[in-house]
């Protein structure tokens, strides 16, 4: 892929449903997908999940989530930097719908799948909380769909918050090859929301094989980053704006892990993950 397609501006994806529409297609891969609706006061948004499951995560507001006949309540969060929110489980081909009496934003993480797992509610005291790193890589991880946190078939997505002026997604790591119990191949999608107007950030991706994923994007509110290959990282918060970012994943693998190689360059520098 060239830079231009790993690289998504806010409201290069967007079409009359959702603000960001990336399918597998889309992306030219095999599994991820991400969507963000917004809700008008009153509105509802309805659609089918087809052959992936979904994750319906509030970024701005809450409403209740029906799958088929059963409804659940999402509390939700005035913004992503207001700390973790609740979220709701949707199983693959399930009709739901999305509606706020206030109105709100949603992400909805995707992964195409093979088992139909139930309908379930992730309540946001029990998403784990991860303070990672220390210095200027300090940054906060928000796992409430990890691989060991929240069962689902292939999808994998987490949170992260990092801080102005910080690093996070260092060292430089990548997950494009199966190698077992040491790396796992995963199709990754980054997006990105910045706290404060005219806030910026920074994110890196490059090759790790002759002709791979290479790109330097500044990134704003809205911005997507695909990552189909590569090392990544790291991703850079100006000073004075802390930076938030989605992390959707999945991949071809018979067990659902988060297995990640470090850039010995970089590992060497920092004496490990931080």
């Amino acid at each position: 892929m060239t830079s231009t397609d790993l690289y998504l501006p806010r409201g290069a994806t967007a079409n009359a449903e959702y603000a960001v529409d990336i399918d597998p297609k889309r992306a030219g891969w095999a599994h991820s997908s991400l969507r963000v609706v917004e809700l008008a006061p009153g509105a509802s948004h309805t659609f089918t999940t087809g052959d992936s499951e979904w994750i319906v995560l509030p970024l701005g507001g809450g409403g209740t989530v029906r799958i088929e006949e059963e409804d659940f309540q999402l509390l939700g969060r005035e913004s992503v930097f207001s700390g973790a929110s609740d979220f709701v489980y949707a199983p693959r081909d399930a009709r739901v719908q999305i509606a706020s009496g206030a109105g709100g934003r949603f992400a909805l993480a995707g992964a195409k799948c093979e088992r139909r797992l139930p309908a379930r509610y992730g309540p946001a005291p029990e998403v784990p909380v991860e303070e990672r790193g220390s210095g200027g890589c300090a940054r906060q991880v928000r796992n409430f769909a990890s691989a060991d946190s929240f069962d689902c078939d292939k999808l994998i997505a987490v949170e992260v918050i990092t801080p102005g002026g910080h690093w996070s997604s260092y060292p430089p790591h990548k997950h494009d090859e199966h190698r077992p119990g040491e790396e796992s191949a995963l199709e990754e999608i980054y997006y990105f929301e910045i706290d404060g107007p005219n806030g910026l950030g920074y994110q890196r991706v490059f090759p790790s094989r002759e002709g791979g994923s290479d790109v330097l994007a500044e990134v704003r509110s809205g911005d997507a980053v695909l990552v189909p290959d590569g090392w990544h990282g790291p991703s850079i918060a100006q000073p004075g704006h802390a930076m938030y970012y989605l992390n959707v994943m999945a991949g071809p693998g018979a067990t659902r892990e988060w297995r990640i190689r470090f850039h010995p360059d970089h590992v060497e520098s920092t004496g490990g993950y931080r």
